[in-house]
């Protein structure tokens, strides 16, 4: 399960500073500055689950019930979040609408939260 973690870790780091690229110069002529730092905004918040995911892929202070549950939440929390801002800020590019799903975004946020709480249950859970 760690090296897992730490692939899809990896691959959300390496794709955030591709997009964070891309938002920077590629949309810079084509899309407002508002949607600029919404896009921003979906950038940051995948690449601090990113680092999330290091430290839980290399950590022995998790439990692997745990490790699973955050995985999975982090997972599902950025491509729902981050996923629904990046439609939702180029959508005046796009033929298809993303404010129809525009719903999505907060239950990214609350998927996002679920693995920090999961983390919080998991240190709780300590034997010290």
């Amino acid at each position: 399960m760690n090296k897992t973690i730490l692939i899809t870790a990896s691959i959300l780091g390496i794709t955030a500073i591709i997009l964070g690229a891309f938002g920077a110069h590629g949309l810079k002529p084509l899309i407002s500055i508002e949607a600029q730092q919404t896009f921003e905004t979906g950038v940051r918040y995948q690449m601090y689950h990113a680092i999330f995911l290091l430290f839980v892929g290399s950590t022995v202070h998790i439990r692997l019930k745990f490790k699973k549950q955050i995985y999975y939440f982090t997972l599902i929390g950025v491509l729902l979040f981050s996923g629904s801002i990046y439609g939702l800020a180029t959508n005046a590019l796009t033929t298809f609408n993303f404010k129809i799903i525009g719903f999505i975004t907060p239950i990214g946020g609350l998927f996002l939260i679920l693995s920090w709480f999961s983390l919080l249950v998991n240190f709780l859970k300590i034997k010290d």
